[in-house]
């Protein structure tokens, strides 16, 4: 008996240690408005991309978050336009894009596994404007299994008629087809976004329309062009007379289907009702399942702040969409919400601008595609804040509250759903509101900053696969000094990841252990 005792003392004091946080140190060169991404974990060393002003380095760390090595990339141009990544195990491709003259080279280099250049940058695509551009014109987007990479521009010169250009390469990055394809744009209000890679290299987007810029979407395409193909495939969707205004598309590789989604109103500029979800066959463009969940009661009540039941999901905004195996899906949201002297904003303010107005009046853009693209956060760093930061005349707080977590089976019926409950808010700036994902075995993890007597804690909510929420351990290693940014995290194994953090205005590092 005293045996089994001694056992069960010892399991739990083990998994009470099983969260461990392990900091960076900060460098004097790591300034607050530093551009940094954290690039993954290669030859047992962390590497994390770091661009200050014309100047952009990779550094290496170790298993205690030490400085192993630091190499400058100063094969980039001054002004560049944007850097991605794409990771491998033990090798990485950068991809960055600069102008000089009236020419945007869109060139690669691939790093070794410490993150130094292994031969030469090689040119992948090259595109003459009569304008200096300081955005970048060329978009990244890879498959799930990263052996398929585009490079996508836009051409929306003739507002009728959209010109998409795909540039389809190999894992190897060998060119496997270029084409262009024209998207015809008949309704006044229509646009095109989320745009997707299948492993097997077919691009599929959406095309939306609504009857003004910052009003419901009342019309849908989804459009394919094939990895091979020369032309476009158009698909009506059918919206059951529901208004959206918050669409996601997502590829499921294993079951060759594309799922597409978005909270819905029954009545024009209405209270969010429910979800909407439509599957479709992949291979032959057929529906699959058309769906919409009407939300309960039960679970506005648990959702909803500090509003009404009503209107409980009048903030929430889809943001992460996990495919099973078997088909069904999981997907989360989040209530985020901004407000000014002038008053709180709605979901319909920040339409106006993030959808449907992008890009006009430039005879090339880049599609705007990631999980923030009408509401008020971004994907971004921002280091003083969008509105002036702390030297702006107008003040804005930022809101992050409750996560709604649903999941759906292979035809689009709901299981189960459950919520995140948190209060999060910020001064021109929201750096540090939002959450990070983790998958570990059958668990998803929350990682966020909750506010508990005056101090920012990072804490870790965990939803299994039939939706029971589970709260761990506070961290250990919590030090009051540093202020962590979860929304920025990635995750670089089975069981680390690393969230960057502020540490007296420098930008930091830190190696979390499950």
């Amino acid at each position: 008996m005293k045996g089994l005792f001694a056992i069960i003392l010892l399991v739990a004091g083990s998994m009470v240690q099983a969260q461990k946080i392990t900091y960076s140190e900060p460098d004097r060169d790591d300034v607050r408005n530093l551009n940094f991404e954290v690039i993954g974990k290669m030859n047992g060393h962390f590497l994390v991309y770091k661009g200050y002003r014309d100047n952009h380095s990779i550094t290496a760390y170790d298993d205690n978050m030490k400085v192993v090595e630091k190499h400058d990339l100063d094969f980039i141009p001054n002004r560049s336009l944007n850097v991605d990544f794409i990771n491998y195990k033990d090798y990485s491709y950068l991809f960055y894009q600069y102008q000089k003259k009236s020419i945007v080279f869109c060139m690669v280099a691939r790093l070794d596994a410490d993150g130094k250049l292994v031969g030469q940058p090689v040119i992948l695509d090259t595109t003459e404007i009569n304008y200096s551009s300081s955005k970048k014109l060329y978009t990244l987007i890879n498959s799930e299994d990263k052996q398929r990479i585009g490079i996508l521009k836009i051409n929306s010169k003739n507002d009728r008629n959209h010109l998409v250009t795909l540039s389809l390469f190999g894992g190897d990055l060998s060119l496997l087809k270029k084409g262009t394809v024209g998207v015809p744009m008949e309704e006044k209000n229509s646009f095109i976004n989320e745009f997707v890679l299948s492993n097997d290299g077919d691009l599929a987007f959406l095309r939306p329309a609504g009857s003004s810029q910052n009003d419901n979407i009342t019309q849908l395409h989804l459009l394919v062009k094939r990895a091979q193909a020369d032309s476009l495939e158009m698909y009506p969707v059918d919206l059951m007379k529901l208004f959206m205004d918050d669409i996601r598309l997502k590829v499921d590789n294993v079951n060759k289907h594309y799922l597409v989604t978005s909270f819905f109103s029954k009545s024009k500029r209405g209270n969010i009702d429910g979800l909407y979800c439509s599957i479709w066959d992949k291979n032959n463009g057929a529906v699959i399942s058309n769906i919409n969940t009407i939300f309960s009661d039960e679970f506005r009540n648990d959702a909803k702040g500090d509003g009404s039941t009503k209107t409980a999901f009048n903030d929430y905004f889809l943001q992460n969409i996990v495919m099973r195996k078997d088909g069904g899906y999981v997907i989360s949201a989040e209530s985020v919400y901004t407000s000014a002297r002038n008053g709180a904003n709605n979901r319909w303010d920040y339409m106006n601008g993030y959808g449907y107005g992008y890009g006009y009046g430039y005879p090339y853009m880049s599609p705007y595609n990631n999980y923030y693209y009408a509401n008020p956060f971004s994907n971004y760093y921002y280091p003083w804040g969008r509105y002036g930061g702390m030297g702006g005349f107008q003040v804005n707080r930022y809101f992050a509250d409750n996560v709604a977590i649903l999941s759906f089976d292979s035809t689009g019926n709901m299981e189960w759903a459950n919520t995140i409950r948190k209060s999060q808010y910020d001064d021109n700036t929201d750096n540090y509101l939002g959450y990070g994902t983790m998958r570990s075995g059958n668990e998803i993890h929350f990682i966020f900053n909750q506010l508990e007597k005056r101090n920012l804690l990072l804490t870790d909510q965990s939803i299994t696969a039939d939706g029971q929420l589970r709260r761990s351990p506070t961290f250990k290693n919590l030090d009051k000094g540093y202020n962590f940014m979860p929304r920025f995290a990635k995750q670089v194994s089975s069981w680390e990841m690393i969230v960057p953090c502020e540490y007296r205005n420098y930008i930091c590092f830190a190696k979390v252990e499950f």
